[in-house]
């Protein structure tokens, strides 16, 4: 044994990258840890009750005499004694008590449920509880109101609606209720009587503590009338017990989808046991509406392991799909509406296989019975194509009952607008439900959603009154807090392409913050530049990690097989770099994504969030989400520099040292005006669009200008033999062939 070796081991600098990585990669998503579902937890002390304070400095905190007298039992030891005969009819009265009627449910009071949510900095407000009576009264009084404002001056009538503004911002704020909160998904079966059986797939689906979103919403989407029962400071109208339209704004893999779906399932149970309908005879109850066919797919396979048992048919629409609709006499929608498509809905409907369109064919002959279907899952697009199949006719859906938009702020935005309204109109059921869903929700679609509610409900004077209830779990329209978020400034195209390889070929450890490390999401603006970014990546990987098949990238334009192939690729892991636009920025759920890379800035606050969004699913830490930006994206990174600091705030690492936004940059950049936000959101920069300047590639312009030249030579030289075959000169008339001088011919690359 060499004694040096023994006395110098204690001193010997041990490697920097041996010990780090092994940690590291306890902390990456894809790491396989047990993730930390709920996000925000934070301690609220009570509210109403004062604390007694003791000259020894104990009872405050956790030890203090009030929180130990809120634990001892309610029993009164010192009660006289029953007699026995009184005790055991007593004791016998219980237990046919117990037998004939559910268990006793405990609820919290409306302090513990406020304590509780404030905790978990969740908030639930009515933004809309207009009633039949009010509605009725409102427009008895219009009347005789227009001739008194036609008497009033100018001012008057701004002083009048600066009041009612004032005083309906103060309304709304007082507007606040505290439903009950679900502790834990044990309490699914006797506390709001869901099925057993579906509470067992959802245990076997491995989840046990509910997400904040699920946490808030299950209760009041299940069991309105419990989970209000406690909750006194604000007035429901009719006291919610026919259900409420729901609005919720949660963070990115927050368990969104589960939320909604699980609702949806236990409604179409209840309703079969309440008609005394058989598990075969399927009525289609429940239509969710997703901007891509990726998230459609997605929510069918989970609404499908929710299933499992309960003979509920959840179905993805096809075009070979039929469903069961009443025909009823209408206008055909104008030409050009419905024609402002997305990009990935556009192009992926138009590609379905011949397989699809014979079976459409069938269906309008009728030879195709209609699908037997629980739970419609669909696109806009392809929905509203059977809606409005013939001209002058009309299909309408009276017997859905319950209407939930995934990623609404899309939806209802100009993109998708009128293809969701169309679906919703088609749902003539005067008691439907709205639920809408998304991470980010703009103020302009809450109001178009309020709007459209109270449309309906003047429209259907004799529905119920149901009430638009928002929830907002943590800060609105912010990214999730449990993952690193990086600006790299590359100043030109050529660098963000360099910084990029320096990702994948990592030189050093000293670069500030986690490192990145497959697989990962690269994001672009286009197509064309997903497609060149993965022209030039394909060769970066040695053949010894499995070469170019390591690289991937998928878009709209690709057909729907190949997208599913690839999809699933990602998920077996067998792809660590998929290049893709924002066809797969909205509710795509990756677990094991360590990663995101805006090669390109996010048109939007909203569209950051949503692509930071597909790492740190479900409480995950490790991800990390990096920002490519040039000179060109200076006037544009303000926005998406505060949405940095909103979630560096949440997470507590705002001003610190490895904080991606400090203060100094967000004085340091430009303001975004309104019109360059509204060119962004539909355009991107222009400069990267097709025939723009940027472009993706490590050739330099001599070497393009050549390549470029000589395709053009070879078109000119098939033109030319086509011509010649036709028996046509160069000018394009019928004649004698050119002779052999007279040919023209291409005269070499001109540089």
């Amino acid at each position: 044994m060499d004694i040096l070796k023994v006395l110098s081991r204690g001193i010997k600098h041990t490697p920097k990258n041996r010990p780090q990585a092994a940690g590291a990669a306890t902390q990456l998503p894809s790491a396989g840890a047990l993730p930390r579902p709920q996000l925000y937890h934070d301690p609220v002390a009570p509210r109403g009750k004062k604390r007694k304070r003791r000259r020894d400095g104990q009872g405050d905190g956790a030890n203090g005499e009030d929180e130990d007298h809120e634990g001892l039992s309610d029993v009164d030891y010192f009660a006289p004694k029953k007699p026995a005969a009184e005790s055991h009819s007593a004791a016998s009265d219980t237990e046919q008590a117990a037998t004939t009627k559910k268990r006793k449910i405990k609820l919290l009071d409306e302090d513990e449920c406020r304590q509780v949510l404030r905790s978990h900095r969740l908030k639930f407000t009515i933004l809309s509880e207009l009633s039949q009576t009010e509605a009725a009264e409102a427009e008895a009084e219009e009347a005789p109101s227009k001739k008194k404002q036609k008497k009033e001056n100018k001012k008057d009538k701004k002083e009048k609606k600066d009041a009612e503004a004032k005083d309906k911002k103060k309304d709304e704020h007082k507007k606040q209720i505290f439903p009950q909160p679900l502790t834990s998904f044990a309490e699914l079966p006797h506390t709001y009587d869901v099925s057993p059986q579906l509470a067992a797939n959802i245990a076997a689906q491995g989840f046990r503590v509910p997400t904040e979103v699920q946490l808030a919403s299950l209760p009041l989407l299940l069991r309105p009338a419990t989970a209000l029962k406690k909750a006194k400071s604000a007035e429901i109208p009719g006291g919610a017990e026919g259900g409420a339209d729901f609005l919720a704004v949660a963070p990115t893999g927050s368990g969104k989808t589960i939320t909604f779906l699980i609702p949806a399932i236990d409604g179409v149970l209840r309703r079969r046991a309440e008609e005394g309908r058989e598990a075969d005879a399927h009525v289609l109850e429940a239509v969710v509406v997703a901007p891509t066919r990726e998230l459609a797919t997605q929510i069918v396979n989970e609404g499908r392991k929710l299933a499992i048992g309960m003979g509920v048919r959840v179905v993805l629409m096809k075009k070979s799909v039929r469903l069961v609709a009443e025909e009823v006499e209408g206008e055909k929608p104008k030409k050009g509406e419905g024609e402002n498509e997305a990009e990935e809905e556009d192009v992926s409907e138009e590609e379905e296989s011949e397989a699809e369109s014979d079976g459409e064919k069938k269906d309008k002959d009728g030879d195709k019975p209609p699908a037997r279907v629980d739970i419609l899952v669909t696109t806009p697009k392809i929905l509203l194509n059977f809606l409005t199949g013939k001209a002058g006719t009309r299909k309408i859906l009276p017997t859905v009952r319950s209407l939930i938009l995934d990623e609404a702020d899309v939806l209802l935005d100009p993109i998708f607008r009128k293809q969701t309204l169309g679906i919703w109109r088609a749902c003539t059921h005067p008691d439907i439900g709205l639920a809408c869903w998304s991470a980010t929700m703009a103020s302009n679609v809450e109001t178009l959603i309020t709007k459209q509610l109270e449309k309906r409900a003047k429209q259907a004077p004799g529905s119920a009154v149901r009430p638009l209830i928002r929830l907002v779990v943590g800060l609105k329209d912010t990214a999730v807090p449990n993952i690193t978020h990086k600006l790299t400034y590359t100043a030109t195209e050529p660098g963000k392409l360099l910084a990029l390889r320096q990702l994948l070929h990592p030189v050093s450890s000293t670069d500030s913050g986690p490192p990145l490390r497959p697989p990962f999401l690269v994001f672009t603006q286009t197509i064309d530049r997903a497609q060149a970014l993965h022209d030039e990546l394909k060769y970066d990987i040695p053949l010894e990690a499995g070469g170019s098949a390591r690289v991937a990238v998928l878009h709209s334009s690709l057909p729907d097989s190949a997208r599913s192939k690839i999809m699933a690729r990602f998920r077996a892991g067998e792809v660590w770099v998929l290049i893709t636009t924002d066809v797969l920025a909205r509710g795509v759920d990756f677990a094991g994504v360590n990663g995101v890379v805006n090669y390109d800035v996010p048109t939007s606050a909203a569209a950051y969030v949503h692509r930071a969004g597909r790492t740190g699913r479900a409480g995950r830490e490790g991800g990390v989400a990096v920002t490519f930006y040039t000179k060109d994206d200076i006037p544009f990174v303000k926005s998406v520099a505060n949405v940095i600091a909103a979630s560096e705030k949440q997470a507590g690492t705002a001003g610190q040292e490895g904080a991606a936004v400090q203060k100094w940059l967000l004085d340091a950049l430009p303001k975004v005006a309104k019109e360059d936000k509204r060119k962004l959101k539909v355009r991107g920069v222009e400069s990267r669009r097709a025939g723009g300047k940027a472009t993706i590639t490590t050739k330099s312009a001599w070497e393009r200008r050549r390549e470029h030249n000589k395709l053009q030579a070879i078109e000119a030289s098939k033109r030319r033999k086509r011509l010649e075959r036709e028996g046509k000169n160069k000018d394009g008339k019928d004649g004698e062939k050119d002779g052999p001088g007279e040919k023209g011919e291409w005269g070499g690359l001109d540089d």
